[in-house]
């Protein structure tokens, strides 16, 4: 069964446009914290989404109260090491899923963003987030520290001392203060959140996925690798787009001076 005809227990999944997939963590009553149904219901929808041709753009969301809490700790606290270990291992391989996928994503927050919920919108190429959001990484105040890839995350994106604070202290920040150190590009008033993603999305509905794919992984790479491997990854994607006719499109239309039409071919 795909996962758009599917019923899940802890996650709703909506097509808009045809495109557009929005994947909305639906445990309310925890504040959407994680267990291990929604972690393996998320990698389900998310696998579902990276491999379905007619989806553009993912959009991940929570409700307005909550993105996501981070990890339910009633379901884990049990855990042994080998238990923790898998657990992580889980995490970090369904945030992969998001951060690798061959199209755009974007997060859209509101309300609260801790722990590995925090951890997972950094999976996100874009993240939109309302000006409720409240963000944290606090883990280390129930005697853990963040193990769905804050630690490695957060110094890419933001000075090595200011990750160091949130992961330390583990004391909770503003959507003002996420836009300064780069966790989010873009602060709305809740009530334009939805509207604000959505033009987002469409956006990037309009421009050539094979393009936004090879921009995407050479952007990764610039995580990952050295910087002459990720030339080499850049320059191999750039020539690649000189094979579809996308690319043809793009560039006469800008000569003909009206706007271009891909078809994603």
């Amino acid at each position: 069964m795909s996962y758009k005809d599917k019923k899940y227990n802890t996650m709703i999944v909506k097509i808009v446009d045809g495109e557009i997939a929005i994947v909305q963590m639906n445990r309310p009553e925890a504040l959407n914290a994680v267990n291990a149904e929604m972690i393996q219901e998320r990698a389900e929808i998310y696998e579902g989404i990276a491999n379905d041709p007619e989806i553009k753009v993912m959009i991940s969301t929570g409700n307005e109260r909550a993105y996501c809490a981070g990890g339910d700790l009633k379901s884990f606290v049990s855990f042994g090491v080998k238990e923790a270990r898998e657990f992580a291992d889980t995490v970090v391989k369904t945030g992969a899923i998001v951060a690798d996928m061959a199209k755009p994503t974007i997060c859209m927050v509101a309300g609260v963003a801790f722990g590995g919920g925090m951890e997972s919108l950094l999976n996100h190429d874009l993240r939109i987030c309302a000006d409720n959001a409240m963000f944290a990484v606090p883990e280390i105040n129930v005697g853990i520290f963040p193990g769905g890839g804050g630690t490695q995350k957060l110094p890419q994106i933001m000075p090595l001392n200011k990750a160091k604070e949130f992961v330390f202290l583990g004391e909770p920040f503003d959507a003002q203060t996420a836009l300064q150190y780069g966790l989010v590009n873009k602060v709305v008033p809740l009530a334009e959140l939805e509207e604000t993603t959505m033009k987002w999305a469409r956006k990037l509905c309009k421009k050539p996925p094979f393009s936004l794919r090879m921009a995407k992984e050479s952007l990764n790479a610039a995580w990952s690798s050295s910087l002459e491997k990720g030339l080499q990854i850049e320059t191999h994607g750039w020539a690649m787009c000189y094979g579809t006719e996308d690319q043809v499109e793009g560039m006469t239309a800008f000569i003909e001076k009206r706007k271009p039409q891909y078809k994603g071919k």
